[in-house]
């Protein structure tokens, strides 16, 4: 089945819209960890409304911006017409593209989580990345427990349909590494406190590449 290019969700758009608008120093700070020592050409996965924009340093040539949400891809294009780099927003989901050329890197930042096979995305990554490139990630991930539960049943329930099918209950890091990454360095922190009942508090940060 052909990958479509575009997924509008227009709920969601704004939920995100406003959610990216008011982003803590916190995130801002993990995705600018995310982003630094990145250098040559770079593929962003679902780059929502560009907020990782301002942090690409300037040992980056190139990036390719794909965001298949018309809403989200009008912001990002504003993001990307201030970014310290150069960058192209396209409107493509990862399935659909087709490059040229392999990239040095790619990066993914809360976007493994929503989409509708991640295990087939990651394949297609795999395919992108120059052979010794690095795949970035920082991604919400399943906890155990009381809160895996807790993500369980929202996964279950609402949480998808509002959230533009996030799925909080995700072992994207074991996932990633199925498909073909070597996991080079990585951490996990909570985002929020314990005793907060948010699915989304346990995250997944590091670098994968593909071996050369």
């Amino acid at each position: 089945m052909t990958a479509p290019d575009t997924l509008d969700n227009p709920l969601f758009a704004r939920i995100w819209t406003f959610m990216s608008s008011h982003e803590t120093d916190w995130l801002r700070d993990r995705r600018r960890e995310n982003l630094a020592g990145l250098s040559g050409r770079v593929l962003e996965v679902g780059a929502g409304t560009g907020s990782n924009f301002a942090f690409y340093p300037d040992t980056v040539t190139a990036v390719v911006a794909a965001e298949p949400e018309s809403q989200l891809r009008e912001a990002a294009e504003v993001a990307a017409a201030a970014a310290p780099v150069p960058i192209t927003v396209v409107a493509s989901t990862v399935e659909a593209l087709d490059p040229a050329e392999p990239f040095d890197a790619i990066v993914c930042s809360l976007v493994l989580c929503s989409v509708e096979r991640p295990e087939a995305v990651l394949r297609q990554l795999f395919s992108l990345l120059k052979p010794g490139g690095e795949l970035r990630y920082f991604e919400h991930v399943a906890s155990p427990g009381v809160r895996g539960g807790l993500q369980r049943l929202a996964d279950a329930t609402f949480w998808p349909r509002l959230f533009g099918n996030c799925h909080t209950h995700r072992e994207t890091e074991q996932m990633i590494t199925a498909a073909g990454f070597v996991v080079d360095r990585a951490r996990r922190g909570q985002q929020f406190p314990a005793w907060v009942p948010l699915p989304v508090s346990e995250f997944a940060l590091g670098s994968a590449s593909r071996p050369a």
